[in-house]
């Protein structure tokens, strides 16, 4: 995660930590030089990744993480990678909806559980 999303994922991080999921998130400082390093020792450590970005899913920050954890650690997944991102329609005006279309806790929680196979 990066940006607007790193408070949402320590909050969701908490969350599950109560149901004995334990979470490691990474917080990318910057996209260029992107840190596969981080990213890499997390996903060999955990065996999984879920991305969090607060941006389209086609041709984003996430869509290039998930392409470098796919052809340089592959081997390393126990389950396929998963991605909350906005939703990919046009950012709404409205306030309501606008949240809707975003990355919110119940949309990560998800995520997180569907690689656990909790």
């Amino acid at each position: 995660c990066y940006a607007q999303t790193v408070p949402l994922a320590l909050k969701v991080a908490a969350q599950l930590e109560e149901e004995d999921i334990s979470a490691e998130i990474v917080d990318l400082r910057s996209i260029k030089p992107l840190d596969e390093k981080a990213i890499f020792d997390s996903v060999t450590k955990t065996h999984r990744a879920v991305i969090v970005e607060q941006d389209h899913p086609f041709c984003g920050v996430g869509a290039e993480v998930c392409y470098r954890i796919q052809k340089n650690i592959f081997d390393a997944l126990d389950a396929p990678i998963m991605r909350v991102s906005q939703e990919d329609v046009p950012m709404p005006y409205n306030e309501r909806l606008e949240k809707a279309v975003l990355p919110n806790p119940d949309k990560l929680i998800a995520a997180v559980k569907q690689v656990c196979y909790a």
